[in-house]
């Protein structure tokens, strides 16, 4: 079995979703994430929700190319959320045909965190979208344990958890946590290579995560032990941003070359004993 692969926003960080399209139909991705938020003020995002025309245009070259969108990032949920003010990001996921709102926790109050989480699930619910949370030791949900207090106190059913391999080693998460994830909160997870040594500070994590990420196989994370303990079948999205190995290269050739070395992992975690 062959997982269908995503091609992340970040693997191709600065390239317009136009571009992005074209590359991730070339190199043979099935699904593209899309940014339309940034990850932090002043970040890379192209909010197509304030160019209507653009979106559209955007949706009839995705049904040219045979691309779907996967997942839209991001929502922060900090300690001042209000549902109702992404609304119009919302409704732009929708027409693109997305799936899944990447979210992050930024509110140190975990009661009122959940909270607004649930009633972001409530209003995402209105457009045929699930929200999943990424923990990150970097976030106010530093772990896969932190996350599933939430999921189990929100219980909605359009939540989720994002596994990002990365995220799972600097936290320090167990494979067997992974493991007992209920299957109906699993739309998709990602994965990168990292080494060995973990960031102890934000900005070290926040720059490994965002310019740094080896490519699957050519680092210390034990991929295979992952993504075995993952559904064979849920959708992945290569997430491989590195300013220096990607340097002189095409957006497609590294597009192309992190996919090729993903599936390899995936192939073999898959020829183990993913459930």
């Amino acid at each position: 079995m062959t997982r269908k692969l995503s091609l992340s926003f970040l693997t191709c960080l600065g390239a317009p979703p136009e571009e992005a399209v074209r590359v991730a139909a070339e190199t043979g991705y099935d699904y593209l994430g899309l940014r339309l938020l940034p990850a932090a003020p002043g970040g890379i995002a192209f909010p197509l929700m304030e160019e209507p025309a653009r979106m559209r245009d955007l949706g009839r070259l995705l049904n040219d190319e045979g691309v779907d969108i996967f997942d839209v990032e991001m929502i922060r949920i900090g300690p001042h959320f209000d549902a109702s003010a992404f609304l119009p990001f919302l409704d732009c996921a929708a027409h693109l045909g997305a799936r899944v709102i990447l979210v992050t926790g930024d509110d140190p109050d975990e009661a009122r965190l959940t909270a607004s989480f649930a009633a972001l699930c409530d209003t995402a619910a209105d457009f045929g979208l699930s929200a999943d949370l990424e923990f990150m030791p970097q976030s106010r949900l530093p772990d896969l344990a932190a996350a599933m207090r939430v999921l189990n106190a929100a219980d909605r059913p359009n939540q989720g958890v994002i596994v990002d391999a990365l995220h799972v080693s600097r936290s320090r998460t167990p494979v067997e946590e992974i493991a007992s994830i209920p299957r109906p909160w699993l739309h998709y997870a990602q994965i990168c290579d990292g080494p060995a040594d973990i960031p102890e500070n934000v900005d070290e994590l926040n720059f490994a995560a965002r310019h740094a990420r080896l490519v699957p196989g050519d680092g210390a994370i034990d991929l295979g032990a992952i993504f075995a303990a993952l559904p064979a079948d849920l959708p992945v999205a290569v997430e491989v941003p590195n300013d220096r190995l990607s340097a002189g290269l095409t957006p497609a050739e590294w597009a192309g070359r992190t996919r090729q070395a993903s599936l390899s992992v995936l192939e073999a975690a898959i020829a183990g004993d993913g459930r």
